[in-house]
């Protein structure tokens, strides 16, 4: 999917750090790998990759993507003391570095959250300039979206009739769905539900009662001239 460039792909977002590809963007990866844990984060294994790999150090990449894992905005300035932070909080977290791999864009890095409640997520994103990403992966499944406009993330078993059931749900609450992005294996369907605006927390609850339903979670943009994501 191509996307028009804006403005702030010239001028870069408002951001701590050098690069809004190595900084900006992997923040933004690290905080929505949190949104979809749904939980207080206690292990973090993250990995590099491509250009990513070869230069996190001197664009503080590392620092970025555990900022955003702890919930930092890219201009929030306790980034720059992120790993003190993490460790003051209990996070551990481990850092591996893979410096050629084809498959993936050149600022790419997959993270693996633990959370302090027992949940787990991996997810892959890469950083595409001017603090823009694309979410590449979840859970193993192939997805495809930038986490600008609200979305729902929904893995369920594959079964007739569930994108009708998930749709009516959302239309209830006259929610409007802007894009969908479905992909299935042997068994279950990831659904990827961009929508024009939040997701109310009943309509999700209802989703996520829905008995064939295994996984659902709502991922926010970041609010404009804030440092930090919306809750």
């Amino acid at each position: 999917m191509s996307e028009q460039p804006s403005i702030f792909d010239i001028l870069g977002p408002i951001m701590i750090g050098p690069s809004s590809s190595h900084t900006a963007g992997a923040s933004r990866i690290g905080y929505i790998a949190r949104q979809l844990l749904h939980d207080e984060p206690k292990k973090a294994v993250i990995t590099l990759y491509n250009s990513f790999a070869k230069t996190h150090k001197g664009h503080g990449t590392d620092k970025a993507i555990i900022g955003g894992i702890l919930g930092f905005g890219p201009d929030d300035e306790r980034i720059r003391d992120s790993h003190e932070l993490a460790a003051q909080g209990g996070l551990e977290w481990e850092f591996k570095f893979v410096g050629d791999f084809v498959r993936f864009h050149s600022n790419t890095a997959r993270v693996k959250l633990e959370g302090k409640h027992g949940g787990t997520v991996e997810v892959v994103g890469a950083s595409l300039g001017g603090g823009r990403i694309r979410i590449q992966e979840i859970e193993g499944f192939t997805v495809d979206f930038n986490a600008q406009l609200p979305t729902l993330v929904i893995i369920a078993e594959d079964i007739p009739g569930s994108i009708q059931k998930i749709s009516g749900a959302i239309a209830e609450k006259k929610g409007n769905i802007a894009n969908m992005f479905v992909a299935r294996n042997e068994n279950f369907a990831n659904m990827i539900i961009e929508l024009d605006e939040h997701a109310d927390k009943e309509t999700v609850e209802k989703i996520a009662a829905l008995p064939w339903v295994k996984f659902v979670r709502r991922v926010e943009p970041m609010l404009e001239g804030s440092s930090r994501y919306e809750k």
